[in-house]
């Protein structure tokens, strides 16, 4: 099934382009290709920490929220100390921050992930108005700003970032004990508590980590506003789940994998781009997310009830074998 769904959204990407390449002929320049994957390496980056929360079976709702207080603050370091390393720290422990509140309360507060981060990200949101006022705060560190408008040997320094974030979480995730944890604990938590794998740690560590990649994206966003927004990020977190399920990973934990997100990442970043490139009303935008969360959800729910038939007809022997065969596909 893993593989199956990387070839699936490979397919759905490729169709994409190629439409996409017939609706507009600016699609294919050097230009707008270097600014769709600009672009998407926000989404991409905060969709690559909503992955390992979405594995373990939690959703964070808060990413948007958090990437907004995150650029507040470091609008803010930066204001008073002019230190880039500074605010890059600070915005690090933002992330950490919200995190460590989002895991400590979904497991040992034995809270639902969606009820955490809903309220965090309600409380995250109003930080951000009370910091900036309801109005944007001007960067003006230029070494700052070349974070998010930067270039290293013609690419991109946020498509540099994205690309070694991507490769580090493919390779934790299938070279690690914490990535075979992820795993496990996503397939069947009660069981491998019994085994002896600390659940809550593992859980509580995925959400550490969506909240770094968070104030990794906060980073570029707002330096290549060279300004922090109020309204930073708002919508985000639809964005990245949708990538996280257009990439294959399954809404209920255990399956899926972060090079499959950034394929989804690319989706929806080119979906974005041809509909600004034939000018169509922004408001329809959001309508073609929709459906299209809609029916990644549906797919992902058709394909897993395939799998789920076919497991069931396997002898038990069979059936372990097909999941470490799963894992090993992740």
């Amino acid at each position: 099934m893993g593989q199956l769904s990387k070839y699936r959204t490979l397919f759905v990407l490729l169709v994409i382009v190629i439409i996409a390449s017939f609706l507009s002929n600016a699609f294919f320049t050097t230009t707008n290709l270097l600014n769709i994957a600009r672009q998407v390496s926000i989404t991409a980056i905060v969709g690559a920490g909503m992955t390992l929360v979405i594995l373990v079976a939690g959703i964070d709702l808060s990413v948007g929220a958090v990437l907004a207080v995150s650029g507040a603050i470091v609008a803010g370091v930066l204001a008073s100390t002019n230190s880039v390393m500074l605010a890059i720290l600070v915005s690090l422990i933002v992330g950490i921050f919200f995190g460590s509140i989002n895991g400590f309360l979904s497991t040992k507060g034995k809270m639902p992930s969606f009820i955490v981060t809903l309220a965090t990200m309600a409380v995250a949101r109003a930080l951000t108005l009370v910091l900036t006022n309801g109005y944007p705060v001007v960067v003006r560190s230029s070494s700052f700003r070349e974070i998010g408008n930067g270039h290293i040997l013609g690419v991109p320094i946020p498509v540099i970032l994205m690309v070694v974030i991507f490769v580090l979480l493919h390779i934790l995730l299938k070279h690690t004990k914490l990535g075979r944890y992820i795993y496990s604990v996503g397939g069947n938590e009660s069981a491998s508590r019994l085994t002896g794998i600390n659940t809550y740690r593992v859980i509580i560590t995925t959400f550490i980590l969506s909240g770094i990649f968070t104030s990794i994206a906060s980073l570029i966003y707002t330096a290549r506003l060279s300004s922090a927004q109020p309204t930073a990020g708002t919508g985000l977190e639809l964005d990245a789940i949708a990538a996280v399920i257009l990439g294959g990973t399954s809404l209920a934990g255990g399956q899926g994998g972060v090079f499959g997100t950034l394929i989804g990442a690319f989706i929806m970043g080119i979906l974005d781009n041809i509909l600004n490139l034939m000018n169509i009303n922004p408001y329809y935008q959001g309508i073609v997310k929709g459906v299209v969360i809609i029916l990644a959800v549906f797919t992902d729910n058709k394909f897993r009830s395939i799998a789920v038939a076919r497991f069931k007809s396997q002898p038990e022997t069979n059936v372990k074998e097909a999941n470490v065969e799963e894992a090993k596909a992740n």
